[in-house]
């Protein structure tokens, strides 16, 4: 009689338990045990939240090298069958051998489920390096097993085509008809409902989520935003108004993805010298590197939504920005429309007050738009998506690429689907709240992915492309460029353990079928993205993958985390407003201003809305907290606890740099970063 230990690890994570019977079979390469119940001299079958539980299971002979394992759970009279969440298993032989089996999903149902050891094996390793230590056979009952792995995820993660001109996503109906393997946990799911009946509750603006009156004076805003702040939101409140701020704001504000360095001016913008700070000529600033454009052009012609019967605005504004001597950026020429015209004044800070603040409440509100549609949804959640469902159906669980993105693409798909639900749908936020919803959201969706690179998803590509590699002060440019270069060396070790030769990256079906899957369905097979449709190096297998490591949790946590920072205070960032804009300067006044911002319900509405998606939530995993059961091999660990300590360092060195800022940019801080698109 040959015996096995079967140690059981439980996750620690809320509703992980299981009261029911759990029975498991180990499959080698010389035979098979019998299925056996894994039985606990406890009353309960033992599996408690965060509880290691061992078990012995004997077979009549030795199974040879364990390959996967199978596992099911059946309920009884007294417990019905319930949610249970393993980590990991891992089976000790006689010879002192440890097959260690990861799991990390839910297991919600009866059904038999199958698990292969964790030893990582890229799709063209039948014979290859991974594989010299074991038999021909052995190789070919894996690649069976692969095979029926990749048919069952193509069944079970199926592309949905979208609206024409925007990336496919997962064929699913609702949170429950996805695989449990990539639901949220209990607790994430619970504190995420993404409706703003939650976030007025917690900011306690229920009361005030239908009324349609306007607002009276600013005093009345800051009331009601005083019911939740934070430090750097207080600041705002108090800076909103400051040219220096506005300007600020486009480098290191909750998007810092419009601005570029100005070195030819738009035709249709035709700001004069006489507009610059300090009697300057524009030609000798712009060839000084001194002139900044943001430009809104994919807003040009779009329809804006009808919120209560009522029209909404949102302009295409083009803004010109001037670093001073003092290395500050300031504003000197807004104009709202793309096409110039007597209606079309370009407005700068020498106007009459209020028309020079009214100009800039309209680029401030035009930054919503292109922040939540653009960089936030289409760059971080549709595209995180796109990358999440071609790993599921094109590489294996064993390969090394899908342990390496599956944390970092794991709890994308239900958050989308939450996301179209509550946020971008015909009944949902946008629509029934935002100047972009219904027809526009579309269409500045369609026109921002017709215009996205390869290259602007790399912050070195696009720092270099926007011209902004000297710009003083760019916090997001020095803490992202440090963090890409720490994630792409983590990758580049992982993948060059793996990987010892570009040929191998070729043959890789899995790899080749993964990248030309995101070409097809993320970026609809157009080649002028720049988007790779194949492997050929090692070196482009690596850059592509920091990418999108780097837009699953880096960028989505500059573009994610300030939003309420930011946001909160409404008139610093109006979701809609509701007057047209100026055609003639020196007619507003404050009460003009007053009308022009959204009415009360959509205030309140918004600050929910980012006050729910700006809040983390309680079993945060941050950046760099890989399991050790996702790699098995010493060499991939020891870069995983490199990449860890690199991480740690980074953080350090910006909670030290920000003790000397008046305005502390953390949201590159590793520390406080989630692994994955979850929020």
């Amino acid at each position: 009689m040959v015996y096995y230990e079967v140690i059981v690890y439980t996750s620690n994570r809320e509703g992980a338990v299981t009261l029911n019977d759990v029975f498991i079979k180990l499959v080698g390469t010389i035979g098979e045990s019998k299925r056996t119940k894994l039985k606990s001299e406890k009353l309960t079958s033992g599996f408690s939240q965060g509880e290691v539980s061992s078990f012995t299971v004997s077979c009549d002979t030795s199974l040879g090298r364990l390959i996967w394992i199978e596992l099911d759970k059946q309920s009884h009279d007294m417990f019905p069958v319930d949610t249970w969440f393993p980590d990991k298993v891992e089976v000790k032989s006689e010879e002192e051998l440890t097959f260690t089996f990861p799991i990390y999903c839910w297991i919600n149902d009866s059904e038999v489920h199958c698990f292969i050891e964790g030893t990582a094996q890229k799709g063209s390793d039948t014979c290859g390096r991974v594989a010299k230590t074991r038999s021909i056979l052995t190789d070919n009952i894996l690649e069976y097993f692969r095979k029926q792995d990749l048919e069952k995820r193509k069944k079970n993660y199926c592309w949905k085509e979208n609206d024409g001109g925007l990336p496919h996503c997962i064929q699913a109906d609702s949170v429950w008809s996805l695989p449990t393997e990539v639901w949220f946990s209990l607790v994430k799911g619970v504190e995420i409902g993404l409706t703003q009946t939650v976030g007025l509750a917690s900011l306690k603006l229920k009361g005030l989520a239908d009324c349609m009156d306007n607002w009276k004076n600013f005093d009345d805003i800051g009331c009601v935003f005083s019911c939740k702040t934070t430090k750097l939101s207080e600041h705002i409140q108090e800076r909103w108004r400051h040219d220096d701020f506005f300007a600020y704001q486009f480098l290191n504000g909750a998007n810092p993805m419009v601005i570029q360095r100005c070195t030819a001016l738009p035709s249709n913008f035709p700001v004069t010298d006489d507009m610059l700070l300090h009697g300057q000529s524009l030609a000798d600033e712009m060839k000084n590197g001194n002139i900044f454009l943001c430009n809104y052009k994919n807003f040009d012609g779009v329809q804006p939504n009808i919120i209560n019967g009522k029209a909404q605005y949102l302009m295409a504004p083009l803004v010109l920005l001037q670093k001073t001597p003092n290395d500050k950026l300031m504003p000197i020429a807004i104009q709202l429309k793309q096409t110039p015209a007597d209606d079309n004044p370009i407005f700068g800070p020498n106007d009459p007050k209020y028309d020079w603040l009214l100009a800039k409440t309209f680029v401030r509100s035009a930054e919503f738009t292109e922040h939540e549609l653009n960089s936030h949804l289409l760059r971080t959640h549709l595209l995180a998506e796109v990358f999440a469902v071609s790993l599921l159906r094109s590489v294996s669980m064993v390969h090394p690429l899908y342990k390496l993105l599956m944390p970092h693409t794991r709890y994308t798909l239900q958050i989308n689907i939450l996301a179209r639900k509550f946020l971008v749908s015909d009944t949902g936020f946008f629509k029934m709240h935002a100047a972009s919803g219904g027809e526009a959201l579309i269409t500045i969706l369609q026109r921002s992915l017709s215009s996205l690179t390869y290259r602007s998803l790399c912050i070195p590509d696009d720092i270099a492309d926007r011209g902004l590699e000297s710009v003083p002060n760019f916090y997001y440019r020095d803490d992202g460029l440090r963090l890409w270069n720490i994630i792409n060396s983590f990758v580049k070790g992982i993948l060059k353990y793996y990987y010892k030769s570009d040929k191998e990256v070729q043959n890789d079906s899995e790899l080749q079928n993964w990248i030309g899957d995101i070409f097809e369905h993320g970026f609809l097979s157009r080649e002028s993205s720049g988007i790779p449709q194949r492997f050929s190096t090692v070196d482009e297998l690596v850059k592509f993958v920091t990418m999108v490591i780097f837009t699953c949790s880096a960028q989505h946590s500059a573009v994610n985390t300030g939003q309420f920072d930011y946001g909160g205070f409404m008139p610093n960032t109006p979701i809609t407003l509701q007057l047209p804009p100026p055609i003639k300067k020196g007619l507003a006044n404050e009460n003009t201003l007053l009308q022009t911002l959204p009415m009360v319900s959509e205030t309140v509405n918004g600050m929910a809305v980012m006050w729910l998606l700006s809040k983390p939530s309680s079993d945060f995993v941050a950046l760099g907290q890989y399991r050790e059961e996702y790699f098995t091999e010493e060499t991939a660990c020891e870069v995983i606890k490199v990449f860890q300590e690199e991480l740690k360092k980074l953080s350090e060195g910006i909670k030290k740099r920000n003790e000397s800022l008046e305005i502390p940019y953390t949201y590159m801080d590793p520390a406080l970063m989630e692994n994955s698109v979850a929020i």
